[in-house]
């Protein structure tokens, strides 16, 4: 399985420590799930959508990279390397939130105890991604309405809402 096939945003990190632990996160994440089924995973089971996680997730992540440019061009900082890693990986805890039972997508057992900012955190803390992806991943939902949010976590939260209500409304 090539991960820069599945996320092609992951070449933008310009930091090749920061991209290869993206990549190794990913890998364990993926782990369970074989080819087919990773492109069949739909990226929410709270509403009925043909857009895949994968697709989801390029989404956010080019939503959020462009966002990011505009904001940093307008001389906000922004750190455009933990931008593109933490929407790449917003969603990574989705991989053990979900199973496949027969043909569908369902809630795991771990899901139904743990959600997806918590545990996609919890993989980012495994492959000691900076404390800034971290925010990214574990503030992107509602569970970030407890803490703060980074400015990249701002802008990944709300293209995150973006893509999810604009799918929604179809």
């Amino acid at each position: 399985m090539k991960i820069k096939e599945l996320f092609p945003y992951i070449e933008k990190i310009s930091d090749k420590d920061l991209e290869d632990k993206v990549e190794k996160a990913i890998k364990y994440a993926l782990k369970e799930w074989n080819e087919k089924e990773i492109k069949d995973i739909p990226f929410t089971l709270l509403t009925e959508t043909d857009i895949n996680l994968i697709d989801h997730t390029n989404t956010v992540t080019e939503l959020s990279y462009n966002a990011g440019k505009v904001m940093k061009e307008r001389g906000f900082r922004i750190n455009m390397d933990y931008l593109v890693a933490g929407a790449i990986l917003h969603d990574i805890g989705k991989f053990l939130e979900f199973e496949k039972r027969g043909d569908k997508t369902v809630k795991s057992s771990f899901g139904k105890l743990v959600r997806h900012p918590v545990s996609g955190a919890g993989i980012a803390m495994m492959f000691d991604l900076p404390m800034g992806v971290i925010n990214i991943i574990a503030a992107h939902s509602k569970e970030g309405d407890f803490v703060k949010r980074t400015p990249e976590a701002i802008i990944v939260h709300h293209c995150d809402f973006i893509h999810f209500e604009n799918v929604k409304a179809l």
